[in-house]
Parts: structure tokens; C-alpha cells; sequence
């Protein structure tokens, strides 16, 4: 009973509070953290405490959406609570920076729950410190929910180490890693709950997020990322995927999509253009391990908690492992024929998990102290000519030191080629816009680089429709 009251007060709070985890005030008078920061920060993440982190939340037996939310042993309550109290220590020593909140709503019956259902989000937010940059929100997200063979089953085993212990333990890691410094934008830590049960949590996060009108540049989810070894034995340590959608399947096209096409922009929208900025800087700050840039939105007809951020117009990807094991995910805790089934820990990689979180944390300070992606850009088309010349609108950033200009072949999956223009909004190149892809990237004093805005053509204006002839004057009448 104690729980349900405590439960339902916080609840009302979070009513009161309207999501206030995305949009808090800056701190104007800290320092952002330096490449030197960022990389001592990258170093403390610890295999050691991701992997006690992933063993209690198996320790619970089940993490269902729907088990029981009293016990403090069993079940998503005993689950949701403990993460919160993590993060809360966490937010304790970064000195109240990080702000733990419980997002509470009420599923409605669905396709994969029975009955109105209370759920509940354990979201932590870390405050940029830049009043400019402030609203600018990056998210990365687990789920702490779990499932066995039958996800209607909310009274059987189902540890779910793999699926989805091991993103929920690189979320709280990392917001505990990078609460101890500072950025310029906001970063929102969320570990989920209702992803087995078709994406319920994340989809009302975004859902509040975009009916808000909440600047959300970026969205990561990190589900099943545990397991280096493949179903035939072979061990991949070095690399993890990465999903990103590339046009959208939607019936009708917009006028921006339809653009975006028009112009061979197909791989280049922003959820791809993110995930070229993630793959540049894990790969630069995480030595020896690999991105692989899958474009898809997710596995072959499968999905995850970036979905929902998807299909309310953000920019989202996913981290998976390299080769999934299927023997020990989705699956009752069982021997048959001296196979064991189940997602449990033993079947797990905490040094693994350990890089992927260092990837995500990286990927997550280089995005928060960038400057944001530069708007309105735009490619000239107003005569024919082999040169090209780009515009674009002026940042309103106070430690913007330029822009620069990147450009591909069009057979080519990343940036090959940049030359930085200084402090200006628009510039010309020798190169045929029929030959390769632009972007325009904005730059701090630091160096920091943004994601790379795609141009949309700037078509010459239109001549006004001439003026209708003003009708004649009536004839004066007749003198008699």
C-alpha cells in the first residue's frame, strides 16, 4: 500500500511538473568540458559496475511490463524503483545537476496489453549550460522491460540481460559518466518501460515531446547490446551496429521529403546525417572499435524505441550488437537437448557493453558541445554553371568561430572532402553540384564541429504576374 500512495503522489507530480526533463535552465557560468575531459570521462565508464548493474536487474526474476509493481524483489516496480535510486545517487553527486524524474502515464488496452495499464519512465536530465543551446535536447535510451517466450506472460522467469539490461545499464552509466561535466546543450537520459510491449513508453515520450514543440536534434536507443558471440561461436569484441533510417515509408510526402528526393537527397536526411557524426567521433575517441552503418531503420522488419522518435520527426538511430543470439532472447530459462535457453547473464559481454557505452558517450559529448546543425541552407540555382554556391542563415551561437563545407561522391557513404569558409552565410566552390553531395557544418572556438545540414535548392523568384490594365474611364456624355 505504501508504494501505491508514494507511487501515485509522484505521479501527480510529474502531472504538475508537464515533462519539465525536457527543457530546464542553463547555468550560464560553468565551462564546458574540453576533448581532455571528454576522454578521462570515457576511461571511468566501468565494466565492473555495468556488469552489477546488469545481474540485479536479471536478479528480479522478471521485468514484464505487466508483473507485479508492489514486491521489492520481483517484477518491473522492484525494477523501476532500484534504477531510480541509481540515477538519484548519481544526481546526488553531480552536486543536483542531473535532474531524476518519473514519467507515469496510463497505456490504454492494446494488441499487447489487457487492461488500462499504469507505466512508467525513469528519465534523468542533464541541463546544457548554454542559454543559446540550452533547448537543443540529445537522448539515449534503454528499456528496462523484459519478456520471455510469451510476452503475454508477465508470471514467468525473464531476466533479460541481454534484452534490454544491457542498454539500461550503459544509460545509467553514461548519465552518471557525463553528469560530472559540463556542455552546452541538454542531454536526457531515459531508461523505458512497454518496449516489448509495442514501444508504449518511448511512443509517449515523443509523442509529449513533439506536442510540446521540444527540439529534439537527436535520439539514440541502445537495445541489445551485450552479446559479442554469434550463434556459431565466433566472437566479434570490435564493432556494433548502428541503424539509420534513411526517406521515411509514409503514404503521403511532404514537400520537404519530396525535395530531399528530388535532389538525390535520399541519404541524407538528418537521421543519416547523425549517424555519420557518431560513426566520425566513436570511431575517433573509442580506439579500435567500429560503427557499422547499417541504413535501415532497424533489423528486417523489426523495430525499437527509436521508432516512435521516427515517426514524430526526429532524427533517431539504434545500437545493436553485430550478430544476435536468438537462443537467448525472447525465450523461457530452460535446458532442452543440453542447449541452454534464456537471457541470462553468463550469456553476457560486460566489456563489450562497457564500449558500446563509451561510443554512445562520446557520440553524446561531441553532439552537446558542437554548435547546433546550421539552418536554412541553401544551393543556388539560378543559372547554370560548374560552380557552386551554397547560403545559409547566420548561428546565433556566442562561441561560433565559422562554418564549413563538406562534400562526397554520391557513390559515397561519408564526407570525403571539407574546406572551412570562416564567419560568413554563404560561399562559392569550384565543384559541380551534379558531381557530389554538400553539406554545411557550423564551428565553435574550440573546433567543435556540428552535424552536416543537407541544402535544399534556392530557386531563382518567380517575376511578379503583371498588373491588370486599369479599365478604361467612362466616355464623358454628349453635349446637347
Amino acid at each position: 500500500m505504501y508504494h501505491r500512495r508514494a507511487m501515485a503522489m509522484t505521479l501527480r507530480r510529474i502531472a504538475v511538473l508537464g515533462l519539465s526533463m525536457l527543457g530546464l535552465a542553463a547555468d550560464a557560468h560553468a565551462a564546458p568540458a574540453t576533448q581532455a575531459d571528454v576522454k578521462n570521462m570515457l576511461r571511468g565508464i566501468s565494466d565492473k559496475r555495468i556488469e552489477a548493474t546488469v545481474r540485479k536487474l536479471a536478479g528480479f526474476g522478471t521485468r514484464h511490463t505487466l508483473s507485479d509493481t508492489t514486491s521489492d524483489e520481483r517484477g518491473i516496480g522492484a525494477a523501476r524503483r532500484w534504477v531510480k535510486a541509481q540515477l538519484d545517487a548519481c544526481a546526488q553527486q553531480s552536486g543536483g545537476r542531473l535532474k531524476v524524474e518519473l514519467d507515469g502515464f496510463t497505456a490504454p488496452p492494446g494488441r499487447r496489453i489487457t487492461q488500462p495499464t499504469e507505466l512508467v519512465n525513469v528519465i534523468a536530465t542533464l541541463p546544457g549550460d548554454q542559454a543559446e543551446s540550452v533547448d537543443r535536447i540529445y537522448v539515449v535510451s534503454g528499456h528496462y522491460d523484459s519478456m520471455p517466450s510469451n510476452v503475454m506472460d508477465p508470471a514467468a522467469d525473464a531476466p533479460g540481460a541481454d534484452d534490454d539490461a544491457s542498454g539500461t545499464a550503459a544509460v545509467i552509466e553514461i548519465a552518471c559518466a557525463m553528469s560530472k561535466l559540463h556542455f552546452d546543450a541538454t542531454l536526457v537520459f531515459m531508461t523505458v518501460a512497454g518496449e516489448e510491449q509495442g514501444l508504449v513508453g518511448s511512443t509517449h515520450v515523443a509523442e509529449e515531446a513533439r506536442k510540446a514543440g521540444k527540439h529534439i536534434a537527436g535520439m539514440f536507443t541502445n537495445d541489445i547490446i551485450g552479446n559479442s558471440r554469434a550463434d556459431d561461436g565466433r566472437v566479434d569484441r570490435g564493432r556494433v551496429r548502428l541503424f539509420a533510417e534513411g526517406v521515411p515509408d509514409v503514404k503521403e510526402m511532404s514537400d520537404e521529403l519530396r525535395t530531399l528526393v528530388r535532389t538525390g537527397g535520399e541519404n541524407d536526411t538528418p537521421t543519416r546525417e547523425l549517424a555519420r557524426f557518431i560513426k566520425e567521433h566513436a570511431e575517433r575517441d573509442v580506439a579500435g572499435f567500429k560503427v557499422d552503418l547499417v541504413w535501415r531503420r532497424d533489423r528486417y522488419l523489426r523495430g525499437g524505441d527509436h521508432a516512435p522518435f521516427l515517426n514524430a520527426g526526429y532524427a533517431a538511430v539504434r545500437f545493436t550488437e553485430p550478430a544476435e543470439n536468438y537462443k537467448h532472447q525472447h525465450q523461457n530459462v530452460r535446458v532442452e537437448g543440453g542447449v541452454s535457453y534464456g537471457d541470462l547473464p553468463e550469456f553476457v559481454d560486460f566489456g563489450y557493453i562497457a564500449q558500446v557505452a563509451r561510443v554512445n558517450a562520446a557520440a553524446l559529448a561531441a553532439l552537446a558541445l558542437a554548435p547546433a546543425a546550421p539552418h536554412g541552407v541553401q544551393m543556388e540555382t539560378v543559372k547554370l554553371e560548374n560552380d557552386t554556391t551554397l547560403r545559409w542563415d547566420a548561428s546565433t551561437e556566442p562561441d561560433l568561430a565559422g562554418y564549413r563545407i563538406v562534400w562526397r561522391d554520391t557513390t559515397a557513404p561519408l564526407w570525403q572532402n571539407h574546406k572551412d569558409v570562416g564567419l560568413v552565410t554563404h560561399a562559392t566552390l569550384p565543384l559541380s553540384k551534379d558531381n557530389v553531395v554538400f553539406g554545411v557544418q557550423a564551428i565553435d572556438k574550440d573546433g567543435n564541429a556540428s552535424v552536416a545540414s543537407y541544402p535544399t535548392p534556392l530557386q531563382p523568384p518567380r517575376p511578379a504576374p503583371a498588373a491588370p490594365a486599369a479599365p478604361a474611364a467612362p466616355a464623358p456624355p454628349a453635349r446637347p
